[in-house]
C-alpha cells in the first residue's frame, strides 16, 4: 500500500477554495462590541462546501461500519456474556464468583468495546477504491496521523487567531 503524506487531502475531502480578496475595510469603529462581531461576519463570507462534497462515500462508511461491528461488537457481546455466564455459574453454585470479579471482567470487555469504536473508524481505509488490510494497522497509523495533524493545525489556527 502506498502511503501518501499525512497532509494530503482525503479522497472524499472537498477541495479547498481560494480565499476571496478582502473588500475595502470599513471605517474603524471605536466600540469593542463591534470588533468582536466583525470576525463572525468574515467567517460567514467564506462559501460553505456542498453537502455532497463533505459526505463520506457509501463504500467507506460501509467499511467503517463493518469494522466497528467487529472491533466493538465482539468485546461488547463478551461483556454481556460475562454477566450471563457468571449468573449461571453462581446460581448453579459451580464457582463462587465475587461480585467485584464479575464487574471488573465486564468493565474490561465494555472498555475494549469503546476502544474498538475508535479503532474501527480509524483502521478502515478512507480511500474508496482501496479496501485495506484485514486488521487495518497501516490504515490506523495513516488515519491517526491525519487526525493528529488536523488537531495540531486547528490548535495553531486558534492560537494564531487569538494572537491577532
Amino acid at each position: 500500500m502506498s502511503k501518501p503524506a499525512p497532509d494530503d487531502r482525503l479522497p472524499f475531502e472537498p477541495k479547498r477554495r481560494k480565499a476571496k480578496p478582502a473588500k475595502a475595510a470599513p471605517a474603524p469603529v471605536a466600540s469593542k462590541a463591534a470588533e468582536v462581531k466583525q470576525p463572525a461576519k468574515a467567517s460567514r463570507a467564506q462559501p460553505q462546501p456542498k453537502l455532497s462534497e463533505t459526505r463520506i462515500p457509501d463504500a467507506v462508511s460501509q467499511r467503517m461500519l463493518r469494522r466497528i461491528l467487529a472491533f466493538s461488537g465482539v468485546p461488547t457481546g463478551l461483556g454481556v456474556g460475562v454477566f450471563f455466564l457468571s449468573y449461571w455459574l453462581v446460581s448453579r453454585e459451580i464457582i463462587p464468583l465475587p461480585t467485584s470479579a464479575v464487574v471488573l471482567a465486564s468493565m474490561g470487555c465494555f472498555g475494549l468495546g469503546v476502544l474498538g469504536l475508535t479503532y474501527g473508524l480509524l483502521s478502515a481505509s478512507w480511500d474508496e477504491q482501496q479496501a485495506g488490510s484485514l486488521w487495518g494497522w497501516d490504515e490506523f497509523r495513516l488515519n491517526g496521523g491525519r487526525m493528529i495533524n488536523a488537531w495540531r493545525e486547528a490548535r495553531a489556527a486558534r492560537q494564531q487567531a487569538k494572537s491577532d
